[in-house]
């Protein structure tokens, strides 16, 4: 907005300056023609002559470029010429007449004298004013553009802020109650009921978990020290026991050195955002089986790496731009908002970069990560 107001200010202020100049034009053209008609009327010999005389110092004097030719069309008088030109010879001396010839017609002389002219000074800031304008309807058009963007997405994000709280606040409910029959299970004499009972409370922590994430969204991230290493052992080991192990199995193996490197990062958002790449790859492996690894690397000394690939088929070229996109899924079914969430946690919490690598086999994702954050540098 503000490079608005000044280009809209210089353009009033060139107009201004521009309309004062065709005023002392006009008014300085009307003196000219009433000295060409007193001379015209005056009797005295050579009266004619010294006004023409003084009509051309006029002319020169206003800034109009001049060359006039001979009927060889070798220059002989000029004005108002650029540096470059005069400096330049011969060569840029006709380079320039042509140019001139393209601005106006040239006038010839009987004698076979031409007279090549430009446009007044005033012309040529016109023409800069034109530019100008046309500058300030671009740019104003641009942030309007991009005003409109910003409020679209702000408008998205807040539904999808209101959306995950409450479908946090939902679960709560049918959390407390399943929770309740676990209890039950538990004080049964049955020992198998009591291992179902087990198994029941486990997923239900999980749940607890997955509300809990949703209750965070919008709310300001934690900066911990987490270990990427550990974080990814964590997320595969969680994803272990629930892959398909009889036809079409999936592998799922993690390349971490140690438990590092260590990242000021939000653990609950960042083990989310892990978990929602590792899902993509499981899922592009239903039905056809296949591997996946989650590699942490510390190639920079700013900067740590995750990178969770697999050998499925890939994404298909026409969706590869949009992938990220809330709403756009390749699967029948699907919600599309995983890879959205993963990349709005890598880079807008965290101030990193999720991308999609292209790969000749099967699909890679790359998550970047600062190592420390502005706080940690102050």
């Amino acid at each position: 907005m503000t490079l608005v107001l000044v280009f809209g200010a210089l353009s009033l202020w060139q107009a201004w300056d521009i309309a004062s100049l065709l005023r002392r034009e006009a008014r300085e053209n009307s003196e000219r023609y009433a000295e060409i008609v007193a001379a015209l009327s005056d009797t005295t010999p050579g009266a004619d002559t010294d006004v023409l005389l003084k009509l051309a110092g006029s002319l020169r004097s206003e800034g109009v470029p001049i060359v006039v030719t001979d009927s060889a069309g070798t220059p002989t008088i000029n004005a108002n010429l650029p540096a470059n030109v005069v400096e330049g010879g011969d060569e840029a001396m006709r380079g320039f007449v042509r140019q001139l010839d393209r601005i106006n017609v040239p006038r010839r002389a009987p004698d076979g004298t031409t007279i090549h002219y430009g446009n007044l000074p005033v012309a040529r800031r016109l023409n800069w004013l034109r530019a100008l304008q046309l500058g300030v309807l671009l740019l104003a058009l641009a942030i309007g553009i991009w005003a409109y963007r910003t409020a679209v997405e702000r408008h998205r994000d807040r539904i999808w802020v209101a959306m995950a709280r409450e479908s946090a606040h939902q679960m709560g409910t049918p959390l407390m109650s399943a929770s309740a029959w676990v209890e039950r299970l538990n004080e049964l004499p049955d020992a198998s009921a009591r291992d179902v009972g087990k198994h029941l409370a486990s997923d239900l922590e999980r749940l607890q978990r997955v509300a809990q994430r949703f209750e965070r969204i919008g709310r300001p991230a934690r900066r911990d020290q987490v270990g990427l290493g550990a974080l990814a052992e964590r997320v595969a080991a969680y994803f272990a026991p629930r892959l398909p192990r009889r036809a079409n199995p999936v592998h799922l193996t993690v390349s971490a050195g140690t438990a590092g490197p260590m990242v000021s990062a939000d653990p609950v958002l960042l083990e989310w955002a892990l978990e929602a790449l590792v899902r993509n790859a499981i899922d592009a492996l239903s039905g056809r089986g296949g591997n996946i690894t989650i590699t942490v690397e510390s190639p920079g000394e700013d900067w740590a790496q995750l990178t969770v690939s697999d050998d499925g088929p890939g994404i298909d070229a026409s969706v590869r731009s949009q992938v990220f996109e809330p709403g756009v899924s390749t699967k029948r079914g699907g919600w599309g908002i995983g890879l959205a969430l993963a990349r709005r946690i890598v880079e807008d919490v965290h101030g990193g970069r999720l991308e999609h690598v292209p790969s000749e086999h099967g699909t890679v994702f790359r998550a970047d990560i600062p190592l420390r954050t502005h706080a940690d540098h102050a």
